[in-house]
């Protein structure tokens, strides 16, 4: 039997190539490393799908809201104010503010001043009306003291000068008379005489009667036209006063001062509504509740109602009915689009709350009301 001998110069297969072929590192990471990162990011990507998936739950609030502690009731939200209402003090005139005299928290009776404005202008007008008035009780005193001593003299001798003068014209009339009767003076003369001794007894008239009108005194009238003036001076100089006392603002009311909104140096005019000093009696605290229009049927004054702050919900503050303002009014709480429109209406009532025991409660702050009602039908 003959021996078959491989020919070993004939070219290997590839599958002997392939066995006789050392591994690289190439081919580790090609055939484990690959495999095993895209087995990780496949586990990655159900992980993420799990853990971003949508969870339908009902999930606690993070503050529990204001629980009710009656069956039935007519819910509302509150605002603290003062007793008197918060007193928004404004000017009455305009100016510059020259001095605050009150602060924050500051206790004020009535009449107490708040601010100052700027008052040199008014100041000056002050002393010319007063120089006014000094003018014009002079010339009252002056009319009232007539006649006065001194003229009457004077007046008496140019009475005398005149029934003088009279005398001379009288005679020299009758010598001319006399002269054209002897036809020595002319017709022109005796005209020119006669005339000279009527100018004479006109001026003799006009000084008796001046003497008579001195002796007597200045006119009633005239004495009323004067006090007239007196008095529209004096007014003048009241009214002045009176507008320097307005450059004070003061308070009307005893209470405290809730807000400054003014400072020394700011110009202050004349708007309505403008707030620079907010004024209230907080010693007993009020809350004004809106209710809904929806829910007015169901308001009774004589119910039991609590209120809760908001951001402190377990105290809990009994109210007391005060009053019930019968206009019922857009609600204020919007959200403060300009496109917004008022379409819900509430009655506003005002009750009184007494935090004494209690956490304060503080002017503006927001309260949840409960007022107990009949179960809605």
């Amino acid at each position: 039997m003959a021996t078959v001998v491989p020919d070993v110069t004939a070219p290997a297969s590839p599958a002997a190539r392939r066995v006789k072929r050392r591994r690289t590192f190439a081919d580790f990471v090609t055939q484990v490393m690959l495999p095993l990162l895209a087995l990780g990011l496949l586990g990655f990507a159900g992980w993420f799908v799990w853990s971003t998936r949508v969870v339908v739950g009902n999930p606690a609030p993070p503050i529990a809201p204001a629980t009710n502690p009656f069956p039935d009731s007519v819910a509302a939200s509150g605002v603290v104010e003062a007793q008197t209402e918060n007193i928004a003090v404004g000017s009455s005139l305009p100016g510059v503010v020259v001095e605050v005299l009150v602060k924050v928290d500051d206790a004020v009776a009535p009449g107490t001043p708040l601010f100052r404005l700027d008052d040199r202008e008014l100041r000056g007008e002050l002393a010319v009306k007063r120089a006014a008035v000094s003018q014009a009780k002079s010339e009252l005193l002056r009319l009232e003291a007539e006649p006065r001593p001194e003229k009457i003299p004077v007046v008496a001798a140019q009475v005398n000068e005149a029934r003088a003068a009279v005398v001379r014209e009288a005679d020299a009339l009758r010598r001319n008379e006399e002269t054209f009767a002897r036809k020595v003076t002319t017709e022109q003369e005796l005209i020119a005489r006669r005339e000279a001794l009527a100018a004479a007894q006109a001026a003799l008239e006009k000084a008796e009667a001046d003497l008579k009108l001195l002796q007597s005194g200045s006119w009633e009238y005239d004495r009323d036209v004067a006090r007239a003036g007196v008095a529209t001076a004096e007014a003048e100089v009241a009214r002045i006063e009176t507008n320097l006392d307005r450059l004070i603002v003061r308070s009307l009311v005893a209470g405290r001062v809730l807000q400054v909104n003014v400072r020394p140096g700011e110009f202050v005019g004349t708007p309505p509504g403008q707030a620079l000093v907010v004024v209230g009696n907080i010693d007993r605290l009020h809350v004004r509740v809106d209710i809904d229009e929806f829910d007015i049927s169901r308001f009774d004054s004589r119910s039991a109602a609590s209120a809760v702050p908001r951001g402190s919900l377990q105290e809990r503050y009994p109210l007391t009915f005060v009053r019930v303002e019968p206009f019922v009014v857009p609600k204020k709480s919007l959200t403060g689009d300009n496109t917004e429109r008022v379409d819900t209406r509430v009655l506003q009532v005002i009750y009184e709350c007494d935090p004494t025991g209690r956490p304060p409660l503080f002017v503006g702050q927001q309260l949840e009301v409960f007022i107990e009602a009949p179960p809605a039908g």
